[in-house]
């Protein structure tokens, strides 16, 4: 696979190997820890220390593409804070000394992917939702290898929350770094693809006002609903959008145009979301990303699904 980072003033071809069966296997529970996971991660280019705050699976969006099974019953309803501590040290050591290597499926990964790039806040909703969001972050502060990043990836719903801008200010003083999504161009699409009540307005407000204080990297996941992609004028719409941001004082170091990649678990009027939805292909995405560098100047990376 050959992924393209263009940034301003000079291009680079980074070569990374196809997607590989842990790419696929992203699952929030590794042996007996309850909050902490590791993944192989594309975005991250190597392993990525999840952080599951949402246990319950309860989330303020109900993505089209959501893999996370909301039907199954979790066996942890509540995030200990001091548990989820003792895990994430736990997983850093595994992590760093290799241990992780004997488990499948990391057993079959190229030993230059399984290094820890990054702590990652995700799981299986959205962690900006969580009550202590901020007393989290100074945990893993605390925690976390000297020069590894803290990854926020977010919806963007919940970063307008006064203690999830605390959460911000400490991650910006510990190396952080905040993925917003940002699936769609409007208003109509958006609740399509992110089915939630948040006012499309209010995410685009809050990502500008984020990306005001510090660079984001916007995540946008673009697919097919029974056969069909996004339309031209929604991907217009869409780099529209972006430039709305960056017009309006926020930064944007980066945008990850992406499609999906493992069985979205969500359900639409009693049909399971895997059985209409579908990934672009290789070239929809690169057309996708190349759009985004034409019409708004920002640096863009696609990430493929098959």
């Amino acid at each position: 696979m050959r992924e393209i980072a263009v940034r301003r003033g000079y291009s680079c071809v980074v070569e990374t190997p196809d997607i590989l069966p842990a790419h696929r296997r992203h699952p929030r529970r590794f042996e007996e820890f309850k909050f902490v996971y590791p993944v192989l991660s594309r975005r991250s280019h190597g392993i990525s220390i999840g952080v599951n705050t949402n246990p319950d699976k309860v989330c303020n969006f109900d993505c089209l593409y959501c893999q996370v099974d909301r039907a199954a019953g979790s066996p942890v309803q509540k995030f200990d804070l001091a548990a989820a501590g003792r895990e994430l040290r736990e997983m850093i050591d595994i992590v760093r000394t290799g241990e992780l290597a004997a488990h499948p499926p990391f057993d079959s990964v190229p030993r230059e992917l399984l290094r820890l790039n990054d702590i990652a806040l995700s799981g299986d909703a959205e962690p900006t939702t969580l009550r202590k969001f901020s007393a989290v972050i100074e945990l893993i502060a605390q925690i976390k290898p000297p020069g590894t990043k803290i990854v926020l990836i977010t919806d963007a719903g919940g970063l307008d929350r006064a203690d999830v801008k605390r959460g911000l200010e400490l991650m910006d003083a510990n190396n952080g770094e905040v993925w917003a999504k940002l699936d769609a161009g409007t208003e109509e699409y958006f609740k399509i693809i992110n089915r939630t009540e948040i006012p499309f307005a209010r995410i685009l407000k809050n990502i500008t006002e984020t990306a005001r204080k510090r660079p984001l990297v916007i995540q946008s996941l673009f697919l097919k609903i029974r056969g069909e992609g996004p339309a031209p004028d929604e991907i217009g719409a869409y780099c529209a959008r972006l430039r709305d941001v960056t017009a309006s004082g926020g930064k944007i170091k980066l945008v990850q145009v992406y499609t999906v990649a493992r069985k979205a678990m969500t359900m639409v009027d009693g049909v399971p979301a895997w059985q209409f939805i579908s990934a672009l292909s290789n070239p929809e995405v690169d057309a996708i990303t190349e759009r985004v560098r034409r019409e708004t100047g920002l640096a863009a990376e696609s990430f493929y699904g098959q």
